[in-house]
């Protein structure tokens, strides 16, 4: 099988400093893979990588089994990236915004409106066509950028943080958008650093701290390895329950004014969480199903990074 992207021992080196260290992944054809991981992990430098914007230093990286190296311009040719940044043209309307960047791609003037409009119409932002971008909401802004990225009509769409700053309902809008086109085979990859939009959208992905790769996997697999079925969560718990937590050798993490336990199978967290209940009445004490965001947090920590 010939691999959307295949990264091995991929290095990103800035001056003395190691963004990407030594990192292999590969994505499927018609898949949405995922790189998570808290600021600094070295997400954005590996997508940058992968778009011929930013050159490797070290490893082997192919995209549609072209070295990046040698054949970016064919390969850039067959991608759409949806940036952090909001980089549309003020100057321009929303269809011309579509329109102009075609150009790029050498797309004739007739068949780039007409793609520009149906892209406005999968977005739902048909009825704003002929209006200047900085009349634009946050949210439309981002599904613009999206349309953009589809002008040339990619295999692999790459996105980092998409819906970064969005509103949930402008979230799921373009969540939509994004299934309607894995669904026709496009690949996807993602940087995101929302845990329900990775559990939502991808079906493999990998998590990066100081430029390493932690872990790799389907987003419920690596739930069920890392944590288990269902969290006990504790606000202020007294000494007396915590000693009741160590007695019982249970798997827990301790973050001063929380414990958190984790439980690994359905009928021993709804057990162990009513013997709680009954025995600390007075805890504030709640169950609730193991997600990607512990996955992440029990791997990176829980401390802010710059």
């Amino acid at each position: 099988m010939q691999y959307v992207v295949e990264a091995e021992n991929l290095r990103k080196i800035f001056d003395n400093f190691v963004a990407v260290d030594g990192i292999s992944f590969y994505v499927h054809p018609g898949e949405c893979f995922g790189i998570l991981g808290p600021n600094g992990a070295g997400k954005t430098s590996t997508i940058r990588m992968t778009y011929g914007f930013s050159p490797i230093t070290s490893g082997s990286l192919k995209v549609f089994g072209l070295d990046i190296t040698k054949s970016w311009r064919e390969i850039r040719a067959r991608i759409g990236v949806c940036q952090q940044e909001n980089n549309l043209d003020t100057d321009l309307t929303v269809q011309g915004n579509l329109e102009t960047f075609a150009r790029y791609f050498n797309i004739p003037k007739k068949e780039a409106r007409a793609r520009a409009q149906s892209l406005l119409e999968f977005i739902a932002l048909d009825h704003r066509k002929n209006d200047d971008v900085v009349e634009l909401s946050g949210g439309l802004n981002r599904r613009l950028i999206l349309a953009r990225a589809l002008i040339n009509n990619p295999d692999l769409l790459i996105l980092d943080e998409p819906t970064t700053g969005l509103d949930p309902q402008s979230r799921h809008q373009v969540w939509a958008r994004l299934e309607e086109l894995r669904a026709k085979g496009i690949s996807i990859l993602l940087t995101t650093h929302y845990m329900d939009e990775a559990s939502r959208l991808c079906d493999r992905l990998i998590i990066m701290d100081h430029g390493r790769i932690l872990i790799q996997g389907k987003p419920v697999d690596l739930i069920q390895k890392q944590i288990g079925h269902s969290i006990i969560e504790i606000d202020g718990p007294s000494p007396e329950l915590r000693a009741y937590v160590q007695a019982q050798h249970l798997d827990y993490e301790d973050i001063g004014h929380r414990l958190i336990i984790y439980s690994w199978n359905r009928d021993d967290g709804g057990k162990l969480f009513h013997r709680i209940c009954d025995h600390f009445p007075q805890e504030g004490c709640i169950l609730r199903m193991a997600t990607l965001e512990d996955v992440f947090l029990k791997l990176t920590g829980r401390e802010l990074r710059e």
